[in-house]
């Protein structure tokens, strides 16, 4: 099937085992954060997934090579991002997911709670109000927390988790205790987590996984170092095994 591409859209080559993504300059465009997370994320053969703010589809797209799920379904509110993840899974021939154009605390309507193996997000992380939100109303949706409130983001993934079901956050780092306080309020106990930092030292982002009704014991992994001290990505991380 041959895709009708507007003049701001491009396709980006994801370099791992021939997957692709579509973006377009004027929406959000995907980060190393969420590289970082498809890296991290762990689901196992037969496992059903849930994605919470699934972008242009990068993490959902990239776990379907990099993990085993049976099937994803991703949550995005934003109807042209989720067009987006549409035609990239059309453009990678991918049928094991599916995206909704939807406000993921509407769940109920497309997946029954407590049935999610797993959960997985790269969340708008910013606070209202804690910077200038970018004047392009994607961006700016995508960073701040406008819609999604970290304590609704917990709250919301418990209901979809199976007990014993895991889930996996990348936030900003500066806000790693309220988040940690969050997922344990809501049953969902962190079990393994580590920080990256930009190769100047900078701390930058908290990446965790946790276990709904786990008992509590928490594994630490070293900083992950994500760029070179110029700043430049490392393409590394792109592969990096957890």
């Amino acid at each position: 099937m041959k895709l009708s591409l507007k003049s701001s859209e491009r396709i980006d080559d994801l370099q791992f085992e021939g997957l692709k993504i579509i973006q377009d300059k004027n929406l959000y465009a995907f980060t190393s954060d969420s590289v970082v997370l498809a890296n991290f994320l762990k689901i196992k053969k037969g496992e059903f997934a849930v994605e919470i703010g699934s972008g242009s589809g990068v993490v959902s797209i990239l776990a379907t090579k990099k993990t085993n799920a049976k099937n994803i379904v991703g949550f995005e509110i934003q109807e042209d991002l989720f067009n987006l993840a549409k035609k990239s899974l059309i453009l990678n021939g991918i049928l094991n997911v599916e995206f909704v154009n939807d406000d993921v605390k509407n769940f109920k309507k497309y997946v029954k709670q407590e049935s999610a193996d797993v959960v997985f997000s790269n969340p708008p992380y910013k606070k209202n109000g804690s910077a200038v939100p970018n004047e392009n109303p994607s961006k700016a949706l995508a960073r701040h927390e406008k819609f999604l409130p970290l304590t609704d983001l917990c709250q919301v993934t418990s209901k979809i988790l199976k007990f014993g079901g895991r889930a996996y956050f990348v936030y900003d780092a500066d806000r790693c205790c309220e988040m940690i306080a969050e997922l344990k309020k809501c049953n969902l106990e962190p079990k393994r987590m580590f920080f990256t930092e930009n190769g100047k030292g900078k701390i930058v982002l908290f990446v965790v996984e946790a276990v709904k009704g786990a008992s509590p014991g928490v594994k630490v992994y070293p900083n992950l170092v994500t760029n070179d001290k110029n700043g430049d990505y490392l393409q590394e991380i792109k592969n990096y095994k957890f």
